[in-house]
């Protein structure tokens, strides 16, 4: 066994391990973590197919940002954990099925490209060309449409999200920016005059006889 099949191993075994640890800590917190685990070893198993390019994007992508959403939302919110785990039995077989279902069809394609790669002409194009401009090419010759098509997903939920946190709510104390900028210092302060008023007669005889008294 040489170096690079032994830290592949090490790899997939520490992958596989924090993959179920995900599905099965009670903690949301440590399966988010485990998440982490499993997305940095992935990352390292694909440096060592050299594909460099998905290993930095998985890690940037995956682990800088949506995982850092996701242990932002899980700690932030005040998550019934008793609520999430009803019903978890009752779907049990309807999530086996769909889990064997994708790992087929992703052992399909799976097995597909490696038949693919076998081929002569296949392994000396990689060899002449990086995985970063092959993919480059890839994506915006075959998969234009497709690539099209997840970018209009992409707008649609960034102009949902904008709309939603735009929205006036009534139970909020919601200030407005422009006008903050636009106010003046006399819009803020008001002078008023009032008139002195001198006391009466009678009420200064009444406060010197409760003197007198005291």
């Amino acid at each position: 066994m040489d170096v690079k099949t032994g830290l592949f191993s090490l790899f997939a075994v520490v992958l596989l391990f924090a993959a179920f640890r995900v599905i099965t800590a009670r903690n949301p917190v440590h399966a988010a973590l485990y998440l982490v685990l499993t997305f940095f070893q992935a990352a390292a198993i694909w440096l060592l197919l050299k594909a460099e390019f998905l290993a930095i994007t998985l890690v940037l992508v995956y682990v800088g940002a949506v995982m850092v959403l996701f242990l932002f939302v899980v700690m932030m919110l005040d998550i019934n954990l008793d609520t999430l785990r009803k019903g978890f039995w009752n779907h049990f077989w309807a999530a086996m099925t769909i889990g064997a279902l994708i790992a087929f069809e992703m052992a399909a394609v799976l097995l597909g490209g490696f038949r693919a790669s076998e081929e002569p002409n296949a392994i000396q194009a990689a060899i002449e060309v990086s995985n970063t401009k092959a993919l480059g090419v890839l994506i915006y010759t075959e998969y234009l449409f497709p690539l099209q098509v997840a970018a209009v997903i992409l707008l649609v939920a960034i102009v949902a999200a904008i709309a939603l946190t735009l929205r006036e709510r009534k139970d909020s104390r919601y200030t407005n920016p422009a006008e903050q900028v636009r106010v003046k210092a006399r819009d803020r302060l008001q002078i008023v005059k009032v008139a002195a008023v001198k006391p009466s007669a009678e009420s200064l005889s009444n406060d010197s006889h409760a003197g007198e008294r005291t």
